[in-house]
């Protein structure tokens, strides 16, 4: 089975070619407009989607030598994400879907990132703890098989790479900022300042990292009333450490407590240097499976769209799809320009 998939639910306009579970290309163009801004701008950026996603379909279509009577079905993200965003790559997939008439597949965003792991490995055992982490979410899921998942926490406020991003923007860096800060970590010292760890001993899975960014917040603006130079290595060094300290205890707290066989992040953060060395060792510690996908499945991407798309097909999970064109809706989660 051959599958073209299409991902655009934020800022990144992506799609894949993926045959029997062998990604034939994963083309992902990212939109350097919101760096001026600090952030998304929804409304640019469904404006640069309709502008890429003809190209990068047929960019990606060349990549895997095929052309669209090769195509056995369509997938398409519906959400969660920007709603303009979101309607560019549906309208596009339905019209597409239409024209040629091939069945599409709308599938969630967050539970494609979710199996991303099997993407990347297919060997990785079930069942699993699978902590999504990015900018718009950061939650742990019990993944028991191939289309069985349960949540097991989520953030109550900000997501881990929102707070990145926000601290990044206090001391000065760029957008994104989850890069510029692990980068910037490497040399700082991460006990220089003694910063909050959210939620860390509760009980419960869930995250918190609102009051991170407000401690970094008040130690940015009482160095600058004093005139101050920031340590800019070192504040970021020591939230990101907080931020990973969090991460990495909560997940192996839910491996523990449910006897799991792996381990496994995804999402924009899990490209996170410190974070994938220290999950990586703690599942060693415990004896288990540990996969962090390659760099271009952490990231929003079609190939992991379409990966979700079969092994819905082959599980017979096709409910209200198929053969006519599914009127299904897309799934807007609101997002703040920063």
């Amino acid at each position: 089975m051959t599958i073209l998939a299409i991902e655009t639910s934020c800022d990144d306009t992506a799609a894949a070619v993926v045959r029997d579970g062998a990604v034939l290309s994963n083309i992902i163009s990212s939109q350097d407009i919101h760096d001026h801004y600090g952030g998304i701008v929804p409304e640019l950026a469904s404006r640069e989607h309709v502008k890429g996603i003809a190209p990068i379909v047929h960019a990606a279509m060349q990549e895997a030598k095929v052309d669209i009577d090769a195509v056995d079905a369509i997938a398409v993200t519906y959400g969660p994400g920007l709603a303009g965003s979101l309607l560019v790559g549906c309208h596009f997939a339905k019209g597409l879907a239409m024209r040629h008439a091939k069945p599409l597949y709308p599938i969630h965003h967050i539970e494609a990132h979710l199996y991303s792991g099997y993407l990347e490995d297919p060997t990785l055992p079930y069942p699993s703890i699978c902590l999504v982490v990015s900018g718009g979410h950061t939650s742990i899921f019990h993944v028991t098989g191939p289309t069985s998942y349960s949540v097991m926490g989520s953030t109550k406020d900000d997501a881990a790479g929102e707070a990145f991003d926000k601290i990044a923007k206090l001391v000065g860096l760029g957008y994104p900022g989850g890069p510029h800060v692990d980068r910037l970590a490497r040399t700082g010292n991460s006990a220089a300042f003694d910063l909050p760890r959210g939620l860390i001993h509760e009980p419960t899975y869930d995250f918190s990292f609102s009051g991170l960014k407000t401690a970094v917040r008040r130690e940015v603006e009482k160095m600058r009333s004093k005139g101050t130079e920031l340590p800019i290595e070192d504040l970021c060094a020591s939230a990101q450490t907080a931020i990973v300290d969090v991460l990495v205890s909560k997940t192996m707290r839910a491996a523990d407590d449910l006897k799991v066989n792996a381990v496994v992040i995804a999402g924009g953060v899990s490209a996170n240097s410190e974070l994938r060395s220290r999950m990586s060792a703690a599942a060693e510690q415990r004896g288990i499976a540990f996969v962090a996908p390659r760099l271009g499945y952490c990231v929003d991407n079609a190939a992991m769209i379409a990966f979700v798309a079969q092994m819905r097909i082959k599980s017979g999970m096709t409910e209200g799809l198929g053969e006519q064109i599914p009127s299904f809706s897309i799934e807007p989660r609101p997002m703040r320009s920063r």
